[in-house]
């Protein structure tokens, strides 16, 4: 990942319940856009930053890059259109014959529409760890889906 200084950083939640942080860079402290970063955080927070997995660098409209991939991902835009990138982040905890899966939707909105999704396995089912995982995150997505579509009819209705 490299940056600039003004480019903005978003931060998936590290632990469950958390929020994700945005931010902008005010420094760059490392070689050739390296990190370390020093970030004013949107609460108002500054800190020096590493990013790891999960953290996404906004540089401009068209370009994202990840912490995972130090290539940047151009999106080119039709003249006229808006392009968007969004990225739903999904953990899962599994504790014996339970799992649940909690989802984060990040967009460039301040705050961030999160879910859950949990499933059990019954006694008389074979143990197969990827059922529940798979139960469990379609149903976090499934809750996750409701909450943009009330989200978008609120932002109808206030029109």
């Amino acid at each position: 990942m490299k940056a600039r200084q003004g480019d903005r950083l978003i931060l998936a939640a590290g632990h469950v319940d958390e929020p994700t942080r945005d931010g902008e860079v005010l420094e760059v402290r490392g070689d050739d856009g390296e990190p370390p970063y020093l970030v004013r955080w949107a609460d108002g927070h500054t800190g020096l930053l590493y990013p790891g997995p999960g953290a996404v660098l906004r540089i401009g409209p068209d370009v994202v890059h990840t912490a995972s991939s130090p290539v940047a991902a151009r999106v080119e835009a039709p003249a006229g259109r808006h392009v968007r990138e969004w990225h739903v982040r999904v953990s899962i905890f599994e504790s014996g014959d339970d799992t649940s899966a909690n989802v984060v939707l990040l967009t460039d909105a301040p705050s961030h529409l999160t879910a859950r999704g949990e499933s059990h396995r019954s006694p008389g089912d074979v143990s197969v760890p990827e059922i529940g995982d798979e139960v469990a995150v379609a149903r976090a997505l499934r809750h996750l889906a409701d909450q943009l579509l009330a989200t978008a009819m609120e932002d109808i209705s206030a029109q």
